[in-house]
């Protein structure tokens, strides 16, 4: 919105000259107020305002193109132009002020001229459109006015604004203060439009060389704002894209991560905003550890020893390399068998042991919980990747050392996620007894949600260790067991359950093979 005039002050200084003479004692005082806030009209946002608003900015836009076609190399016959041309592109913004005329904005067909404008050989301009845009798609802008949004995000996308604003992004200078945050405000704006509609997530990499521009961000050593929310937005576009996962896996985008995280193996960041940049960076890794091709990718980079060399050394990103081995250990024997062969057990069971690292940003109990749950996911997978030869035994043994320490850890874990569970599932019954209906899915993913799902894990690593006949591992769990008043029954009911409800995410061979071995452990048991 815009202010049509200040209080006029000599208005004021009269009115007060006559107070302090004496003479105003009979005026009206609400008249006055009426004069006053006259005085300061607000330009009220409508169809009328829009309207004389748009025509104002297509004359400076046309004056500017025929000033340039007259005198293309006179920049001082054209300067004046372009002054104005900024100014009308300032005005629009107030156009943020009323998202609701947003279809009519783009009704008047103005939209294609504005995204034009981010291809003008003055830069000047081009960041004025940047900024602009991000005025317009602004989240809080936007806020309870989807439709409209829609209609704003629709015409830009279809009028090249991803193309357009990805190829001004390569032509800024991050050593210039105004071009910086132009790339910022570049980042805002695609932000603010895969906000509005998801789809231009994939849309933005099929049509640009954004990835390949955030990839280049990533790599430069020294941390600064826009390195930050580039590897946000690298992980935004990564996090629910197969196909953008895939894409950045074969531009190498696997290794550029790893070389961006191993910056950080043994020191740690310097603020807050570089801290959430490598967990930035670590999410990516992990988005980019969910297809197949790019565990192997990961494996060859040597993205196990790495996160193994980051654990050792105990510094900020120990959970997320742990988070990291995680995704890529998990039904991928590969990975699984390189972290045995690099002497990864012993990593990974001192902190299975509860020999976490603690910092002061790290000493909440949802972190320790958090990495308990990695370390059994961790451990589940090496037992489900590598199921014979020596690598094996190796595996199994660690269970045995120092009088089955490791059995009582798992065993003391078990009991807490069963006790949380059960508690989960009384308070669920009491919901459904007191008539608030709750299908079988949300009970069971309730149920998932409160550490049932750790709990199956544990099952099933007592399952692995309970099917190598080792006498002293499963005499171990049976004493446990008895301790606790419980019988092998309850684990036996717990891969059950487990059993009965593997889905098909990874296809009907990978589940039928998955019931195979769970139906195993429960024949045993």
């Amino acid at each position: 919105m815009e202010v049509a005039n200040a209080r006029n002050p000599a208005t004021k200084r009269k009115f007060e000259d006559a107070v302090s003479n004496g003479v105003a004692t009979d005026v009206d005082l609400s008249l006055l107020e009426a004069i006053e806030k006259s005085q300061n009209a607000i330009e009220v946002l409508d169809l009328r305002t829009l309207k004389k608003h748009v025509l104002s900015f297509e004359r400076r836009l046309k004056d500017n193109i025929e000033a340039r076609l007259k005198y293309p190399n006179q920049p001082d016959r054209f300067a004046d132009s372009e002054v104005e041309l900024h100014d009308e592109l300032q005005k629009l913004k107030v156009l943020a002020g009323a998202p609701e005329l947003y279809p009519d904005l783009v009704g008047l067909n103005v939209i294609p001229s504005i995204v034009d404008l981010l291809n003008h050989d003055n830069t000047d301009i081009a960041i004025d459109v940047v900024q602009l845009l991000q005025d317009l798609t602004d989240e809080d802008v936007l806020d309870d006015n989807d439709d409209s949004a829609r209609v704003l995000v629709d015409a830009l996308v279809d009028n090249s604004a991803l193309e357009l604003l990805v190829q001004n992004l390569h032509r800024l200078n991050d050593s210039d203060p105004d071009e910086t945050a132009a790339v910022y405000g570049t980042l805002a704006t695609v932000e603010n439009l895969i906000e509005v509609k998801p789809a231009v997530a994939e849309l933005v990499c099929e049509k640009t060389k954004l990835l390949k521009w955030l990839l280049g961000k990533i790599k430069v050593r020294e941390f600064d704002s826009n390195k930050q929310y580039a590897s946000e937005i690298l992980a935004i576009l990564l996090q629910s894209s197969t196909v953008n996962q895939k894409k950045l896996g074969q531009m190498n985008g696997v290794d550029v991560v790893l070389q961006a995280v191993a910056m950080y193996k043994s020191k740690d960041p310097k603020s807050s905003d570089e801290e959430e940049m490598l967990e930035n960076l670590f999410d990516c890794l992990c988005c980019l550890l969910m297809p197949l091709e790019n565990k192997e990718r990961f494996v060859k980079a040597e993205g196990v020893e790495l996160m193994i060399i980051i654990m050792k050394q105990k510094k900020l990103a120990y959970g997320s390399a742990i988070r990291a081995l995680d995704f890529a250990m998990t039904k991928y024997p590969p990975a699984c068998e390189r972290f045995v062969d690099v002497l990864g057990l012993k990593t990974a069971f001192a902190a299975f042991m509860g020999k976490i690292p603690v910092s002061k940003k790290n000493k909440k109990e949802r972190y320790q919980e958090d990495m308990e749950e990695r370390l059994v996911s961790l451990i589940a997978s090496l037992f489900g990747g590598i199921l014979r030869g020596s690598r094996r035994e190796r595996l199994l043994s660690k269970f045995v050392e120092n009088e089955c320490e490791k059995i009582d850890r798992l065993m003391e874990l078990y009991i807490r996620y069963s006790d949380r569970v059960k508690a989960e599932t009384e308070r669920l019954n009491q919901i459904e007894f007191d008539d608030l209906e709750m299908d079988e899915d949300e009970i069971y993913n309730r149920k998932l949600e409160s550490g049932l799902y750790t709990l199956q894990l544990i099952a099933v690593i007592l399952g692995h260790i309970w099917c190598s006949e080792h006498p002293q591992m499963r005499g171990r769990i049976e004493l446990l067991l008895k301790q606790n008043k419980l019988s092998k029954k309850h684990i036996h009911d717990i891969l059950q359950e487990y059993h009965d409800n593997i889905g098909d995410l990874d296809g009907p061979e990978e589940k039928e093979r998955a019931q195979t071995k769970i139906q195993k452990f429960i024949m045993a048991l």
